[in-house]
């Protein structure tokens, strides 16, 4: 189903969005002038354009596609991509993170969409891609005139990637590529997939795969019941004949997808902060307003204790976050170091929707406030990008040199 301009706007004069951020430690003073410009117009794209109808969206399991060139409009794609390849580019990671964190306030699906984008199509084709791929792609995913996705997860294989068993074959003029890909974010819309398969030595490598070629399908995985507003699909490759300049030449082995991975990962520990934000804003605001006993439940002892622990987590989260982005512009942040992030950010984040849907009492499960929404989004924030206990393993093997998952 398509939103029509006419119910957009429609939609836009009913609903209004009145988030204020929490900054307990002022984390604003470390941030620069350029950062906050920036944090603040990615918010006031958020209240403007996405908060209206993202209930609708999420309630109807309807994808806003024309959402997807407003993200390029307002610079949401590949921020950290040199400019001579995307013209609203050459920001650093705070100022990437704070992007996606402001768009994960509005919803994780949407955020989704963006980080996808950004981070595992356009970042390998940027850093593992040739000079004609980077000039051919690029600016088109930049602007939103193309959606991308990335093909990693198989039907069989998702923790374990190393397992895959979508393969390709050197046929001389070009490579035969067959297989499958599950629970693929952009997927059924997108108009170039990055897609990691094994050669006939067994070598993982990423090629670039487009829509309309004979062969690739991308059907849609539909009864969710999170990211009801993102759109989720499979890869199917029968027999795909890929041209071979649409393999990413400058990396082979599994360091070229996990490379996009951590990039990714770093943004949803950013993202599920936002998402954690606007659960505490709406919790506080509501128990402000809501009276019971002849005054407000923020007057309540218990009340109190669950918005002072949910202050004191994102005020945790929001330091951890900023760190991180210091250590990613200065090329020091480790794989570990981002497990650590989005694992942590986003456990509090769900634990903070629940204590929120809580506080909300029966309105909590309805579309009237996002709680709910958040809440089920996490489930799947929680387990893509690697599991919550992957994480832990990883963060295992980090502190011990044990590998605990081999």
């Amino acid at each position: 189903m398509v939103l029509t301009e006419d119910y957009i706007e429609i939609q836009k004069t009913q609903k209004q969005d009145v988030f204020e951020s929490p900054d307990f430690y002022q984390i604003d003073d470390l941030l620069t002038e350029e950062h906050k410009m920036i944090r603040d117009a990615i918010r006031d794209f958020v209240k403007r354009e996405i908060s209206p109808i993202i209930e609708d969206c999420a309630e109807r399991c309807i994808f806003p596609r024309y959402m997807v060139k407003k993200f390029g409009d307002v610079g949401a794609f590949g921020p950290t991509i040199p400019v001579e390849y995307n013209q609203n580019g050459g920001l650093d990671y705070i100022a990437y993170g704070l992007m996606m964190q402001e768009i994960e306030r509005g919803d994780s699906g949407m955020r989704s969409t963006a980080s996808v984008q950004g981070s595992l199509v356009m970042y390998p084709i940027y850093a593992f891609g040739s000079e004609e791929q980077r000039r051919k792609y690029l600016p088109k995913l930049a602007s939103g005139e193309y959606l991308g996705c990335f093909g990693l997860t198989e039907p069989n294989h998702g923790s374990n990637p190393s397992g895959m068993t979508t393969h390709f074959e050197d046929k001389g003029d070009y490579y035969l590529l067959n297989g499958a890909k599950m629970w693929i974010s952009n997927s059924p819309y997108a108009d170039v997939a990055v897609v990691w398969a094994k050669n006939e030595e067994g070598r993982i490598h990423g090629l670039i795969v487009e829509k309309g070629m004979e062969g690739f399908s991308a059907p849609e995985i539909h009864k969710k019941w999170s990211l009801r507003a993102s759109c989720t699909g499979e890869l199917v490759f029968q027999d795909v004949k890929v041209p071979k300049e649409n393999l990413l030449p400058n990396v082979s082995g599994l360091k070229g997808p996990l490379k996009c991975l951590d990039n990714a990962r770093y943004g949803i520990a950013w993202g599920a902060l936002g998402a954690a934000m606007d659960c505490y804003d709406t919790a506080k605001r509501y128990a402000q307003e809501r009276i019971q006993f002849d005054k407000p439940i923020a007057s309540f002892q218990l009340i109190q204790k669950k918005l002072a622990e949910m202050l004191s987590e994102i005020t945790k989260a929001q330091l951890l976050c900023w760190r991180l982005g210091m250590l990613k512009n200065e090329g020091k942040a480790t794989t570990a170091q981002i497990s650590l992030a989005k694992r942590n950010n986003v456990d509090m984040a769900l634990h903070i929707a629940r204590e929120a849907r809580q506080i909300l009492g029966g309105m909590g499960i309805t579309g009237e406030y996002p709680i709910m929404r958040h809440m089920m989004n996490l489930e799947s924030v929680i387990t893509y990008e690697g599991t919550h206990d992957i994480h832990l393993l990883i963060l295992g093997n980090e502190i011990t040199g044990i590998p605990a998952f081999k």
